[in-house]
């Protein structure tokens, strides 16, 4: 994941300074050297580092904050407000045309991921009520029309494209005239890259903002490109003026110095970010969660989101209902657990708990294949089974254990797990008895 390195280091400079009761000057300027270094071994452009620095120590120097009564959290407060500010203060969305439709062209060099992200974004404006059109406008690269089609194929998003053509602007301005007859509001253009800047591939892209009038150009980037990303978001910027950025990779490179570069050298807001392989795995990039991510002071907005999207409304008051009535089954389980996968990888939901140590995470055993030993479980059981796990006796359990791939031993751990969450759910089902449990959930643990 970006930024873990950074994080770790950061964490471990500012952990030394909440220890102390007062911070003097030269205190400061030692954590400023180390803040320094994490910024520069994570791939940050070295004047953007610089000016950081510099904003964030002019701040910290002022007696109001050396003379506060937790000085070492005041500097934390500004670092946060600092970082949040770098990388844009505040998210920003698409701008849509008052006139439909709207039209996103994507450009960036090749490799970059420009085609699947034209499609997770499509992907993720038709969660919002949009009906965007993705256009094949890449007639270089071997296939990429196909990839896009396939893509497009696996979100339900229509795909146009003339197969027979190699003019990129003529199927850019045929793309707008298919959108307004098919009722399209969004038409995502797939631009070629290119394996390095050249005068054609700037040209060409010219033609097509000339031609269609995109409400927005994104650059698409990789991440894990480091330094070069600034480089090539200048070149990219002098020559097509483009509105935002969507990072890629995010989540494969452990520097992330990209990400803050790329917006305080080009001013240019980063508008999405990719942090995974799948189709969904496409988000809207927020400063300040992201901020407060690399400081290790959690972020419960994402978490949030991430189970609204997660879980069904319907299901959870099911489920509610049910818990008040102690009626919660192994099917219940099953449920939830498939539900809960859909947020994503466990270790990194629990980066996002504020105050949870992300280096203690990187030794914990979270082990994800347990949660699919469970789920093959559950699923070699009979729906009786299920409802009634009382029932199970030796052979059942022998026939579940084979059917899953495990142990009788661990069909009998499981089983005794899940009695015993059963068991303390009865006692909130009664306020009687929840009573009993005036020391708070601490009790249940002991």
């Amino acid at each position: 994941m970006a930024f873990e390195n950074l994080a770790e280091k950061l964490q471990q400079t500012f952990k030394k300074l909440r220890g102390k009761g007062k911070i003097n000057e030269s205190d400061l300027k030692a954590a400023m050297r180390e803040v320094k270094l994490a910024l520069l071994e994570a791939d940050v452009n070295f004047k953007v580092v610089k000016d950081f620095i510099s904003s964030v120590s002019e701040k910290a120097l002022g007696a109001n904050v050396l003379e506060s009564l937790t000085p070492g959290q005041q500097v934390i407060k500004i670092v946060n407000e600092e970082l949040t500010a770098l990388m844009g203060s505040e998210a920003k969305k698409i701008n849509y045309s008052s006139k439909s439709p709207t039209v996103i062209m994507m450009v960036g060099l090749q490799g970059a991921g420009k085609t699947t992200t034209s499609g997770k974004i499509g992907g993720l404006l038709k969660k919002q009520g949009k009906r965007p059109l993705l256009a094949a406008c890449d007639v270089y690269r071997p296939a990429a029309r196909k990839q896009l089609q396939v893509v497009g194929s696996q979100l339900d998003i229509p795909v146009f494209s003339i197969d027979d053509s190699n003019d990129a602007v003529y199927i850019a301005s045929q793309s707008i005239e298919h959108a307004k007859r098919h009722g399209n509001d969004v038409v995502i253009i797939d631009t070629a890259g290119r394996l390095h800047l050249n005068e054609e591939l700037m040209d060409e892209l010219e033609n097509i903002k000339k031609s269609v009038d995109p409400a927005e150009i994104l650059l698409v980037l990789d991440a894990m490109t480091g330094q070069d990303a600034v480089n090539v978001a200048e070149a990219f910027d002098a020559k097509l003026d483009f509105t935002g950025m969507v990072l890629t990779k995010l989540d494969g490179d452990t520097r992330g110095g990209a990400a803050l570069s790329v917006r305080a050298v080009t001013g240019k807001p980063i508008k999405l970010v990719g942090q995974g392989e799948k189709l969904t795995d496409m988000d809207w990039f927020y400063p300040d969660r992201m901020a407060s991510r690399i400081l290790g002071m959690g972020d419960v907005l994402t978490l949030i989101d991430k189970a609204q999207q997660a879980f069904d409304e319907k299901q959870a008051a099911e489920l509610e209902q049910k818990l008040l009535k102690s009626q919660f089954t192994l099917d219940d389980y099953l449920a939830q657990m498939q539900q809960m996968k859909k947020m994503g990888p466990l270790g990194d939901l629990l980066k996002m708990i504020p105050g949870v140590n992300s280096a203690a995470l990187q030794n914990a055993n979270i082990d994800e294949r347990k949660l699919g030993r469970i789920e093959a479980m559950i699923t070699s059981m009979t729906k009786k089974e299920r409802t009634n796990p009382e029932i199970l006796n030796s052979s059942r359990k022998k026939r579940i254990a084979d059917g899953s791939g495990t142990k009788v031993q661990d069909v009998n751990m499981f089983l005794k797990q899940f009695d015993q969450m059963q068991k303390m759910m009865k006692q909130f089902s009664n306020p009687k008895k929840m009573k009993r449990f005036k020391g708070g959930f601490g009790n249940l643990f002991k």
